[in-house]
């Protein structure tokens, strides 16, 4: 089941007048709630990483309600899995990584380098993922490059943005790793 808000009275003056002190990023968050979304669908597009929190925080305060509970598919849609070739790195279930050259060009181990430290600060903040930045400054080739692509992965999926590009990040690093 999936809930679906309402705004309140309070919730609808507060959208007008800006009076209650909502933080920016709550206040998106409260304008989102239509009547109509449920948390998957505002999972989607809200501006926050903390969606239930910050939800529980507007019905607490009676900016929003509950208005309805809708029934969730049973059955998700069975993903679509590639086997890895044993003789590979492991990787995680799905990703296949390209065949390198003989002499692999160390612009295209930089390049993976920087993109996955860049992404991790970007979507993470510059400490959060401090070791796993560490670990891919330190490898000095695709195999210890691609031994760390499912730690990146997962840390990047760990927030809301990161959710929405992780394939988009996912296949562009595929492309040079």
């Amino acid at each position: 089941m999936s809930t679906i808000f309402s705004k309140t009275g309070k919730g609808q003056e507060e959208v007008k007048a800006r009076s209650g002190g909502l933080t920016q990023r709550v206040r998106q968050v409260l304008i989102l709630v239509d009547g109509k979304r449920d948390i998957d669908a505002l999972c989607k597009i809200s501006p926050t990483d903390d969606l239930a929190g910050t939800l529980q925080a507007l019905q607490e305060q009676g900016y929003i309600e509950a208005i309805e509970m809708t029934a969730v598919p049973a059955s998700e849609p069975t993903p679509i899995v590639l086997t890895v070739p044993a003789e590979t790195i492991p990787t995680p279930i799905g990703t296949v990584f390209r065949e390198l050259p003989p002499l692999p060009e160390t612009k295209d181990l930089e390049l993976a380098r920087n993109f996955m430290m860049n992404t991790l600060k970007d979507f993470n903040g510059p400490y959060a993922t401090l070791s796993l930045v560490e670990k891919i400054y330190a490898s000095q080739s695709h195999a210890e490059m691609r031994a760390q692509f499912e730690d990146w992965i997962a840390a990047i999926t760990k927030t809301q943005y990161g959710k929405r590009r992780a394939d988009e990040l996912r296949r562009a690093l595929l492309v040079i790793l």
